[in-house]
């Protein structure tokens, strides 16, 4: 454990933010934590958080606003924070471009601005999707490749790290980490937030929208909040060694196919049918599955086309955490979940594993 040190963190109140938030004064740390709709910090088991043995002082503030919104006083109590840990955006696919310039770039300039300013070590939540529409292997260390970002969402974070790098070439100590989809817990499934991949679960889960353009071999990779955390934690704490370093927080690697079979175990789910995008047409949906495509589905259909794999060399060796095993059972426990909550509706839960589906075929 590092000595007792104190750490600044934005979006103190969000998914990540919170779990980090959580850890750091587990550890015996002073978080001042930035917070902007909330003064609560709930953590991913639905609880408030109680810190401890380290201290938690919340700070009203803005990333939007230069000083990050605060008052005189907390901006005197942010200059001797020993890091900053920006876990702060917005993360919601489909928003206008000036949202995500507003809070995904424009703040992370503010919060840069604020680490410049006394050479403050700062740790960067960015996205491993900033690798952008691609097939074959992401590496740590690539940024800009000339790729094609999926939305605004991915060109804002890529702008944003874009942003950070140069400032770590100017000398300010800096470590990014990656996460790929985050979702619910290692070992239980549960979620806070019920955002990212899970509306688009809930609309193909209820047969909302039948067919979607996608690969069967397009991998879609889901990381565990707490892993993320984890990672995020340690760079805070071990800054000489994270300085530099960019940090892939991945989890578990899925196919289209295997989202296919462990959904068909669930009697009560309806299966997509997966199609080659040049195949696709939203034209030849029904009126009411191309309303949920266009809101929804549509969003997110370039990670159904993505055959990309992330490398994490670089957070293996920094971290010497095990790698995730077992896929599909985390999946299966990310949809129990979402069955006890409600979430999915009530059903049963899924059929035994032997069980034979439709096509005469068994789930692996």
């Amino acid at each position: 454990m590092s000595d007792p040190m104190t750490v600044l963190v934005t979006g103190a109140g969000g998914f990540v933010g919170a779990e980090v938030t959580a850890r750091l004064t587990a550890e015996g740390h002073t978080v001042l934590a930035l917070l902007h709709h909330t003064p609560d910090i709930i953590r991913n088991n639905g609880r408030k958080l109680t810190p401890g043995p380290g201290t938690l002082t919340r700070i009203a503030g803005d990333i939007t606003r230069p000083g990050l919104g605060m008052t005189d006083d907390d901006r005197r109590l942010a200059a001797i924070a020993d890091r900053i840990v920006h876990c702060a955006a917005v993360t919601d696919f489909g928003l206008p471009d000036e949202r995500y310039e507003r809070i995904n770039v424009v703040g992370t300039r503010h919060v840069l601005d604020l680490a410049r300013a006394v050479r403050t070590p700062l740790v960067h939540l960015s996205t491993a999707y900033v690798c952008g529409e691609r097939d074959g292997m992401a590496r740590e260390d690539e940024l800009d490749v000339g790729q094609h970002p999926g939305n605004g969402y991915e060109k804002s974070k890529l702008t944003a790290e874009t942003m950070v790098r140069t400032a770590a070439s100017d000398g300010l100590p800096v470590s990014v980490v990656r996460p790929s989809i985050v979702t619910g817990a290692t070992r239980s499934g549960r979620v806070r937030d019920f955002k990212t991949i899970y509306p688009v679960l809930r609309i193909l889960t209820q047969g909302l929208v039948r067919t979607v353009p996608g690969h069967y071999d397009a991998v879609l990779d889901l990381v565990p909040v707490d892993r993320v955390a984890a990672l995020v934690t340690e760079a805070a704490t071990r800054t000489k060694d994270a300085e530099g370093r960019t940090l892939h927080a991945v989890g578990h690697e899925l196919t289209l196919r295997d989202f296919s079979d462990v959904l068909a175990e669930y009697p009560c789910f309806q299966v997509p049918r997966f199609v080659p995008p040049s195949a696709f047409s939203a034209a030849s949906l029904s009126d009411r599955e191309r309303a949920y495509y266009d809101r929804v589905i549509s969003l997110y259909d370039t990670y159904f086309r993505r055959r990309v794999h992330f490398d994490d060399a670089q957070a293996a060796a920094f971290s010497s955490r095990p790698a995730l095993t077992g896929a599909r059972p985390y999946l299966r426990r990310l949809l129990d979940h979402c069955l006890a909550t409600g979430y999915l509706g009530p059903a049963p839960r899924r059929a035994p594993a032997a069980a034979v589906r439709p096509d005469g075929s068994t789930p692996r």
